[in-house]
């Protein structure tokens, strides 16, 4: 019989949900009434026992959705429509689930993520080989997620470098709108666009100073010197050592903003375009409130 979702409860998928403690969670998750989905490769599997594992998640009300994690699009549409995502990879694919954490960082929308830890705590342990290196894999990926991929913090936040250097947030919508607002523009024929919205060219520390005025306490501040972030980069699996080298230029060495727009060379898209109405990084916020 299936379980009736229940008002007001997160909606949960699940990776990693045909294996050995994933259908436990899936029958738990929609045993407690969470709109629960699976994301899965294949809903019509040729192996019989699978099939009868996701005939069984189809009786409990479960959604299959189809998806993988070596497909990033596929991903993120899976993820974009929930609300905690719950990762139960077995021990050859948990370095994978940095992908789940660069989906999870597009999708913006996900409240939790919970990674491939059913066992030891992966801090607080004397393993030998070869489990050691297999605890020392998810702390990687423990350690990349307090690094911050949901959304903003609620009781603790990391900040890369001081905080003080100054960046440069825009959504997606407007990207696209400025873009496009250039096409015919002889203004930018052969020249680079920036976009600087002033609203919105802040350090990390007037952005959580923003978040804790919006969510009515202080954070917990955790600073990560350059050193750190730079180890932190080197242990950290592909792709998320590339997002953390990004994150490195643009907040702890300056790039959005460590050098002026010169019109030999460049122009700032919203001094252009005044009519274009941007998201604020305050309006933004307020979407998590």
């Amino acid at each position: 019989m299936a379980s009736a979702a229940v008002e007001g409860k997160s909606r949960v998928l699940v990776i990693g949900g045909t294996g050995y403690i994933g259908r436990f969670i899936v029958a738990a998750s929609a045993r407690e009434g969470h709109p629960t989905a699976v994301l899965v490769r294949d809903a019509t599997p040729s192996d019989a026992a699978k099939a009868v594992v996701l005939q069984g998640f189809r009786d409990a009300g479960v959604t299959l959705v189809k998806g993988d994690l070596y497909d990033h699009e596929s991903l993120v549409a899976a993820i974009k429509s929930t609300d905690i995502v719950i990762s139960a990879v077995g021990s050859q694919q948990i370095p994978e689930q940095s992908r789940i954490i660069a989906a999870i960082k597009e999708a913006v929308n996900v409240k939790r993520f919970f990674p491939s830890e059913f066992g030891n705590d992966v801090d607080h342990v004397n393993a030998v080989e070869p489990a050691k290196s297999i605890f020392a894999l998810k702390a990687r990926i423990r350690h990349a997620i307090e690094v911050g991929v949901t959304g903003p913090p609620t009781d603790r936040v990391l900040i890369l470098g001081d905080g003080n250097v100054k960046g440069v947030f825009s959504v997606e919508d407007d990207v696209g709108t400025y873009t496009i607002k250039a096409v015919d523009d002889p203004r930018t024929l052969n020249k680079t666009l920036y976009l600087r919205p002033p609203s919105n060219t802040l350090t990390h520390n007037e952005l959580v100073s923003l978040w804790e005025k919006k969510h009515g306490k202080t954070f917990e501040r955790v600073y990560i010197p350059e050193d750190g972030v730079l180890k932190q980069i080197q242990e950290s699996p592909v792709p998320l050592n590339i997002v953390l080298s990004i994150s490195h230029a643009a907040w702890v060495k300056g790039d959005h903003t460590n050098f002026e727009i010169e019109p030999s060379f460049g122009v700032e898209a919203t001094g252009l375009y005044p009519d274009v109405k941007y998201v604020t990084v305050d309006e933004y916020l307020n979407r998590f409130l």
